[in-house]
């Protein structure tokens, strides 16, 4: 959506328009920073008052069932914005910035709750809360309900009386395509890749 057609929609004189916002990317920049306003408000009101420290770091799946039930288009603005500018442009930049003040704001709840790692249980919080974003998107109207099971067995994960033993490594595979160093590559050299090998992916589907 170009510039002209918000000035459209919004109703507003162009002057007027450019007079508050210089570019688009100035008027994103100031819907990015509202929503993390709400954002922030919304879980502090939703953890106050909860006597429980462990039942308050979860109160944050409430305000996000809250959120996908009022199909509340800004939940995922961060997540978006941040996929589709990418991390170097000052709107993913910006977006990564306020995923990173949300992840803050979560680890602060799991240190008052006393669980271990606090940071580290943030960004696993985190996962869960993106992931639920994706789900609702998909259509998973038990998106938050789902990632919230999740997020009590991550809390007992966490938990100071009862430190987890698990080893933290992957079940070893066989990379025999070399998906992985594909994509460790960068975008250019993806492309490059591709290019190159859709004859013989074509040499092969015709000799199925």
């Amino acid at each position: 959506m170009g510039v002209d057609e918000i000035i459209s929609r919004s109703g507003v004189a162009k002057a007027t328009f450019y007079r508050h916002f210089p570019s688009k990317d100035a008027l994103v920049l100031a819907y990015l920073d509202r929503w993390f306003v709400a954002r922030s408000a919304a879980i502090e009101a939703a953890t106050e008052g909860i006597e429980s420290t462990e039942e308050a770091v979860l109160a944050v799946f409430g305000v996000l069932h809250d959120w996908f039930e009022h199909g509340t288009a800004e939940a995922s603005a961060f997540l978006h914005v941040m996929i589709e500018m990418g991390p170097d442009h000052p709107l993913g930049q910006a977006s990564m910035d306020y995923l990173t003040r949300t992840r803050k704001q979560l680890a602060d709840l799991a240190e008052a709750a006393d669980l271990r790692d606090p940071e580290g249980f943030a960004w696993s919080c985190h996962i869960l809360i993106k992931g639920a974003m994706v789900a609702d998107s998909e259509g998973d109207t038990e998106a938050a309900a789902r990632a919230l099971t999740m997020a009590r067995l991550l809390v007992e994960e966490h938990h100071e009386k009862k430190p987890s033993s698990a080893p933290r490594r992957f079940t070893a595979w066989t990379d025999p395509e070399g998906l992985n160093q594909n994509v460790a590559t960068s975008a250019p050299q993806r492309a490059a890749t591709s290019r190159a090998s859709t004859p013989q992916r074509a040499r092969r589907a015709g000799s199925r």
